[in-house]
Formats: structure tokens, C-alpha cells, sequence
């Protein structure tokens, strides 16, 4: 499977596939409509208290995977990540979120547990 990442506030494009989106919030000046998604789970998204340590901090990077990869690996986890999987109906998938950098975010992790 294809698994790409993009941000939410750019325009759904032809090729993205299915569309999930991996946060625990809403995007800020997003609607529905535009969003275009097959999916939104919430709980693929690392939790509150791990999202607020991190806190984007660049040299926090390698350990808030370490601790997010150890929260998909719970129970809870496994479930959030089969409900991302049964959302791809084709060969690609298309990670969205609202964090600015793509690089730094979530996504990256998920991204590499989902493609395992």
C-alpha cells in the first residue's frame, strides 16, 4: 500500500486515495465538505499528554516516537490502527493532519507503523 501524508488545509487531490484523517481534533476553518474524508480516527492520534510534552519540540522528535509507536502498540492502539486500514479501499492511503510540519509529526511514525 501507498501511504502518503499531507496536511489538511491543502486541497484534496485526485490521486490522494482514501483520506483519513489522524487527529484527535477538528482542524481549525476546515468543513466536512471540504475535507473529503473516508475516515477520521481520533484515536490513532497520540494522546493528549503525549501531544503536550512533545510540544513540536524538534529535539523531543526521536522519543515522542518511541512513545507513540509504544501507545499503537496497546490494545486501544491496534484497534484505531485496523480502523485506519478498513478505510483504504484502494492501493493508496493519504495521512492528513493539521500540524505544519509534516517532517516532526505524528504522521511520520504512523506512517512507517502502518507501512510494517
Amino acid at each position: 500500500m501507498d501511504i502518503r501524508t499531507r496536511r489538511i488545509h491543502d486541497d484534496p487531490a485526485a490521486g490522494d486515495g482514501a483520506r483519513v484523517l489522524a487527529d484527535r481534533l477538528w482542524p481549525r476553518g476546515i468543513s466536512k465538505e471540504r475535507a473529503h474524508l473516508d475516515a477520521w480516527v481520533k484515536d490513532v492520534a497520540p494522546s493528549t499528554e503525549l501531544r503536550h510534552w512533545y510540544g513540536h519540540d524538534p529535539e523531543r522528535f526521536e522519543e515522542f516516537a518511541r512513545r507513540y509507536r509504544a501507545e499503537l502498540a496497546t490494545d486501544a492502539g491496534q484497534k484505531a490502527l485496523r480502523e485506519v486500514r478498513d478505510a483504504v479501499t484502494g492501493e493508496r492511503l493519504t495521512l492528513l493532519t493539521a500540524t505544519k510540519e509534516l517532517n516532526l509529526s505524528h504522521l511520520t511514525v504512523l506512517q512507517g507503523v502502518l507501512g510494517s
